[in-house]
């Protein structure tokens, strides 16, 4: 895991990868609680029987899931050690070019696109997050996030 004492720390670092998560296996069961808990109980996800005669031949994690695990990937990746609190700002683009079967590992790399003061102690930052499938050439997710980040 990278540490930063600062958020000025990431300045230089505009435009460059700052960081890469471990990899996260995601399973069945986490498959079945997302689909329970936001209802979305479609076959490709919560029938792995009936996906197995499917478009890819198992159960497949659902885009959002695979975008909600964003908050694990920053938590597992870096930490700036005198930020007291970041909030999720919104999106500006998501989009999920391959697949997620059940039990893919998961990874997240992180570039900073732009670094704002906002006050003395405020910042936003714009990341571009790339999620990658072990084995899969193709991310499973890009999106671009801004955070809020207080000091």
């Amino acid at each position: 895991m990278k540490r930063f004492n600062h958020l000025s720390e990431l300045v230089p670092l505009i435009g460059h990868e700052i960081a890469i998560s471990p990899w996260l296996t995601i399973t069945q069961e986490q498959i079945q609680l997302f689909g329970e808990v936001t209802d979305d109980r479609q076959w490709i996800h919560m029938d792995p029987s009936l996906a197995s005669q499917g478009p890819f031949g198992q159960t497949i994690a659902h885009g959002f899931l695979t975008l909600s695990l964003l908050p694990k990937f920053f938590a597992t990746s870096f930490v700036i050690e005198q930020t007291r609190l970041r909030i999720n700002y919104g999106l500006n683009k998501v989009r999920f070019p391959a697949p997620v079967p059940s039990q893919s590992r998961l990874r997240a790399h992180f570039i900073l696109i732009d670094h704002i003061k906002l006050s003395e102690d405020s910042y936003q930052l714009l990341w571009q997050i790339s999620i990658e499938r072990e084995g899969e050439t193709k991310p499973v997710c890009i999106a671009e996030l801004i955070t809020r980040e207080y000091v």
